[in-house]
């Protein structure tokens, strides 16, 4: 609005000019700008710092910009920018820009080499987030000895890391990730004697880490080599890294036993190297001198024997996650002492003694997710009215566990719990009816156990089941470290779960209550039990549902038509029960297998070549396919995908058996 004519620009609003009335900042970052940028921006003659960040702008980023005799700081970051960004074909070799932020637009092509060349003062580049093809030039320090960062992740770039970077002795940090970079570390990378920040992950980088070219890295505070193909054990000298503050070397093919002197690396904080082949047993690191350390990662391994009692000593750790391994023993009180641990993951290993282990449990106030499913196999489920921790308990996962006894009365005190796995038990008795006290609770797995008796109208009574707005009260950074349900499906926050109400392969009888119709749940699974009577028509209410499995139990009558108005229905199942009549057609519907129905000798259509009578027919769904095209509803094709997600990741939640129904296959880890 400060923008008019016959006014004097150096009192426009993100102008600043010097002394004599000159323009030297351009400030205009978040204005909502459109259109293209002029190349006239490069006539000014005493600009020399231009930001232009998170607009809308769009075309080429002009070359006058790049070559201006005054720029030093060029920002035109988060815009819709794209097209090649040209080469500078000058003869003038003395350029002042310091720093170029063009990350998160859409350039394409090779990324420029020759440019570099000719800026002596170059500083900082970032290129990230863009669609750059090619190799990664190595020219950026030929003529500029304080090249200090270097940014090209997420982009295309392919090739070998050049060697030439090893030249660049001022460079501090060199992120690459998410390209399609392959070969191994050149042996002339680690004479960059002054990186801290060396970051490839999500690439396909291969061969071993040289420990020898490792310790000249003697800055080094980060190292994410994640996600390549390297192979090979962590180098003993990385004890000479006292820098060091993040490892992340996961989902590799590493092997070997962790090197005791990692202890030494006093200022490291994270320490990730899940998804390996790493082996040995844990207690032959003291982590004891590792007071910074906040996480350990350690998934989807081979370790072997107790949990070393040195681990306790990293008082200001938050997250531990020792799942998937062979872990073996009793949880020792020596826990208790990390007062910040938020998430734990025990999941998947060989521990014993449940009740020991909760009772010490009890006392980590801060505990938020605890994963400690497939242990303690055969065990008792503990009833013990002494464990009355846990009050800030938001996610329970004890699955896959075989407990016997009932659902403890204890789990009613934990107030503040969003999700409760106890899946793949032996749980006897009905569900108690105090369930519907936990108003937090919108995820609910107690699959394949034994309870019986109906399911409780208290059940369909609570509150998250019923909200709509679920998804505000959770808390999005509850997770210290991404939840794994397998290796590959990855959850990084709660909303990223649908609501869930999972009572399939239990004993339940009696008939599904019409209050069912007012819950407000993505998935409904109450497939192998002993449930009768009719479909309710208020099921025809879950606008929300994604899945509906009701198979394998008496059920009787007709499938209620209105089903076929829930748009976003992409898995049915209905096979093995008594009922009659044709299937609803239109929406949904035609998309669903002939699976999906079998089972129900009675059931008509041409999915079961069946064929119904005239006033059967009469009774299916009265929206045609063409109908429900021509209101262009969005058919979803078959197969479960939430998209309750968060940016990225890809979260989904695809669980099949033989029978079709959905379940968690793996423990949360």
């Amino acid at each position: 609005m400060s923008w008019r004519n016959n006014t004097d620009c150096c009192t426009w609003d993100g102008i600043i000019c010097s002394m004599d009335g000159a323009v030297t900042e351009l400030l205009l970052s978040s204005r909502g700008l459109e259109g293209q940028i002029s190349p006239s921006l490069g006539e000014l003659t005493s600009l020399s710092r231009l930001n232009l960040s998170y607009n809308s702008l769009s075309g080429g980023l002009p070359v006058e910009l790049m070559s201006s005799s005054s720029i030093i700081v060029l920002d035109v970051c988060f815009n819709r920018l794209g097209g090649e960004v040209q080469e500078l074909n000058s003869s003038v070799c003395d350029w002042p820009l310091q720093v170029l932020n063009i990350s998160s637009n859409r350039f394409t092509g090779d990324f420029p080499s020759t440019t570099w060349e000719k800026m002596r003062n170059l500083v900082v580049i970032n290129a990230s987030n863009n669609s750059f093809t090619g190799y990664i030039p190595s020219s950026f320090c030929i003529s500029s000895p304080s090249f200090t960062v270097l940014d090209l992740s997420y982009n295309r770039f392919s090739g070998n890391i050049p060697p030439g970077i090893g030249n660049c002795s001022a460079l501090k940090m060199f992120k690459a990730g998410y390209n399609n970079i392959s070969g191994t570390l050149p042996d002339e990378l680690f004479d960059a004697i002054s990186l801290e920040y060396l970051s490839f992950p999500n690439n396909g980088l291969q061969g071993r880490i040289d420990g020898t070219h490792l310790i000249k890295l003697k800055n080094l505070a980060t190292l994410d080599l994640r996600w390549n193909q390297l192979t090979g054990k962590i180098p003993d000298s990385i004890n000479q890294l006292k820098q060091l503050e993040e490892l992340h070397l996961c989902s590799n093919m590493m092997s070997g036993e962790l090197p005791g002197k990692l202890s030494s690396c006093t200022n490291l904080k994270v320490i990730d190297l899940k998804h390996n082949n790493f082996y040995g047993d844990l207690g032959k690191v003291d982590f004891s001198a590792l007071h910074n350390l906040r996480t350990l990662d350690l998934y989807l391994n081979n370790f072997t024997g107790t949990i070393p009692v040195s681990i306790y000593s990293c008082r200001n750790l938050k997250a531990l996650r020792l799942s998937a391994n062979h872990l073996h023993g009793e949880l020792s009180s020596g826990i208790i002492n990390l007062k910040y641990l938020s998430f734990l993951s025990l999941a998947n290993n060989n521990f014993t003694n449940i009740t020991n282990a909760l009772q010490v449990l009890k006392s980590c106030r801060t505990m938020t997710t605890l994963l400690i499913g497939r242990n303690f196999r055969g065990e008792i489920m503990p009833q013990d009215e002494n464990i009355d921790g846990f009050g800030n308990l938001q996610v329970l996962d004890i699955s896959g566990c075989l407990l016997s006894g009932n659902i403890p009365q204890w789990i009613s005190r934990l107030k503040n719990l969003e999700m409760l796995i106890l899946s793949a038990n032996r749980l006897t008795g009905p569900i108690p009816g105090w369930i519907n006290s936990l108003n937090l609770l919108f995820f609910i797995d107690m699959s394949d156990n034994r309870l019986t008796e109906e399911i409780p109208i208290n059940l369909m009574n609570m509150t998250m089941l019923r909200s709509e707005k679920y998804v505000t009260h959770v808390d999005p950074r509850v997770f210290e470290i991404p939840v794994y349900n397998g290796p590959s499906l990855q959850y990084r926050a709660l909303t990223a779960f649908p609501t869930l109400l999972n009572l399939s392969y239990n004993s339940f009888t009696g008939e599904i209550s019409p209050i069912i119709g007012q819950l407000e749940v993505h998935v409904l699974d109450f497939s192998f039990n002993n449930l009768s009577g009719k479909i309710p028509q208020s099921i025809c209410n879950l606008t929300n549902l994604q899945v509906l499995h009701l198979s394998n139990n008496h059920l009787t009558d007709a499938i209620p038509p209105g089903l076929s108005n829930l748009h976003f229905l992409s898995a049915f199942n209905v096979s093995n029960n008594d009922l009659e009549g044709p299937i609803p057609t239109g929406g949904q519907f035609d998309t669903f297998p002939d699976f999906s129905f079998r089972g129900n000798p009675k059931i008509c259509s041409p999915i079961v070549a069946r064929r119904c009578n005239s006033t059967e027919e009469a009774l299916t769904s009265p929206i045609s396919t063409k109908q429900y095209i021509d209101k262009t509803v969005f058919v979803i094709a078959f197969g479960v995908s939430f998209g309750v997600g968060v940016v990225y990741d890809q979260i989904v939640v695809s669980r099949f058996l033989q029978s079709l129904r959905l379940r968690l296959v793996c423990p949360l880890e």
